[in-house]
């Protein structure tokens, strides 16, 4: 006989991955009901993570002036003195935009929705205790859990809400302080560093490693080192935090070293954690990490209870909001018996900091690790007609090519619309494509994405012999496709 369940699916979360599964169940004719212990849909994502931070960088440096800077002059501004409400004022408003999308989407795809805490009953059931202190059982057949996660807060740190704060903290700030501390120069570390550094705010950066960003390629972090310390943010690397106390109303951070770093407000970064410490994870035979992720099957994210699934930041790396959408629908997929896409090969990193940075594919440091031969490529934007047009002086695109077969290995980019540009080469990518591809395209002109063009021009006059345009053919891999009319291209 076969169990009827008060919804084919139930999702956990309404972040991302967890709205991803939600619609993708229902365009499958599932019954399906979303859950949040927000009064409002969106999850960490929309409320104090991915959105807020990137609407706070925009609002920056549309109010500082910082991309006209180049032309006018290091004090231009287009508004002289900007307090936090001038920042809250359009958070707020890109905030509800977005929520009320996320309803309408709901609406229209027919998933119902409850606010509330909810909590495992059994593998198919869930309590959901509402704000005002009521609660109601329901069962699914299948369960996703798309909690999401929230910072990191050891016991040693003494978070206040107004001088020691976490990443939360940064977008309901009251005041811009004058002075900044970061501890971990992690991805959310260095976002926000270098946005309140782009206000014109003294910062400090703490880590205890000697290197950040060890994941990115190490020329592009070399410039965008060099890039930060144009802009005064000074760093603190190897040496481990020690204590941070308050002096004379302002957080010290004290380094193992003896060095002291003292400023006005400290926003302590170390990593995040999965919200599923409410969940009695136990009743569904389930355990979270120290951290409070979930282990799952990387094909279709199901948790070792084979009905309950587990999504985007609460099963960790790598905790985007992009691959975290992509794991959604995959759960959804699987949960309700449909054929499981494959996932693309390579997927994008970007990191929202000023200057960005975004990648794809491998790096220099892994190429030569596994024995790879390759050629780099690189394009500086101030070399493009559209880096002269915005007076860009910094900032450049990296190819990574196969020398064997000419196949495109890796895109790294640091600068002005890194994240915009980086799916141009996550495209070829995925499509196995040569670097040809980039010099045989024809790109809107003026524009940055012409830096592809340049890098890839850049790699041909590096592996093709001299004497290749003077009548002998050119040292092509008989893999490759290119015309032979790329003889008489020059960089």
């Amino acid at each position: 006989m076969t169990k009827h369940y008060d919804y084919d699916v139930i999702v956990i979360g309404s972040g991302p991955s967890g709205r991803r599964a939600a619609v993708q169940a229902s365009k499958f004719g599932r019954s399906v009901l979303v859950v949040d212990r927000r009064g409002k849909v969106g999850g960490v994502s929309v409320h104090t993570g991915t959105i807020p931070s990137k609407t706070l960088r925009e609002t920056v440096l549309n109010l500082t002036g910082w991309r006209e800077r180049g032309i006018y002059g290091m004090n231009y501004r287009v508004k002289q003195n900007i307090d936090a409400q001038d920042l809250n004022m359009r958070l707020g408003k890109t905030l509800d935009d977005e929520v009320e999308v996320l309803e309408h989407q709901f609406l229209r795809n027919g998933v119902s929705v409850e606010y509330g805490s909810a909590k495992f009953v059994d593998a198919h059931t869930i309590e959901i205790e509402n704000p005002a202190g009521g609660s109601r059982r329901v069962s699914g057949k299948a369960i996703v859990v798309a909690v999401g996660s929230a910072p990191h807060r050891p016991h040693n740190i003494p978070f206040d809400g107004t001088r020691v704060i976490d990443s939360d903290g940064m977008v309901n700030l009251d005041r811009i302080p004058r002075s900044l501390t970061v501890v971990g120069a992690g991805v959310i570390g260095i976002e926000y560093a270098t946005i309140f550094s782009a206000l014109d705010v003294r910062v400090t950066i703490i880590d205890q490693r000697e290197h950040i960003l060890d994941f990115i390629d190490r020329e592009i972090v070399d410039d965008f080192i060099h890039q930060l310390r144009d802009q005064s943010v000074n760093f603190r690397l190897g040496g481990a935090l020690e204590s941070i106390v308050i002096e004379a109303g302002q957080p010290v951070a004290i380094l193992e070293d003896g060095r002291r770093v003292r400023s006005d407000l400290l926003l302590y970064t170390g990593g995040r954690q999965g919200a599923t410490g409410d969940l009695n994870l136990a009743a569904a035979g389930l355990e979270a990490d120290e951290r409070g992720r979930l282990d799952v099957d990387p094909i279709t994210f199901q948790t070792k209870t084979p009905n309950i699934y587990a999504t985007g930041d609460v099963i960790g790396f790598p905790a985007l909001a992009s691959t975290s959408m992509e794991q959604g629908r995959i759960a959804a997929c699987h949960a309700c018996e449909q054929p499981v896409p494959p996932a693309p090969k390579f997927f994008p990193y970007g990191i929202y900091s000023v200057p960005e940075i975004s990648i794809v594919g491998i790096t220099e440091e892994e190429a030569r690790k596994k024995k790879i031969p390759y050629e780099a490529g690189v394009a500086r934007f101030r070399e493009t007609s559209r880096g002269q047009i915005m007076a860009e002086t910094q900032g450049f695109l990296k190819i990574i090519v196969c020398l064997k077969t000419h196949k495109l290995l890796g895109v790294h980019i640091v600068g002005e619309a890194a994240t915009e540009l980086i799916h141009i080469g996550q495209a070829v990518l995925n499509f196995g494509g040569s670097f040809e591809y980039f010099i045989e395209a024809t790109f809107n002109y003026p524009t940055f994405a012409e830096a592809y063009k340049s890098a890839a021009l850049d790699v041909w006059n590096r592996i093709t012999p001299r004497h290749a345009g003077k009548g002998e053919p050119p040292a092509i891999s008989p893999e490759s496709s290119a015309p032979q009319r790329m003889k008489t291209e020059s960089h």
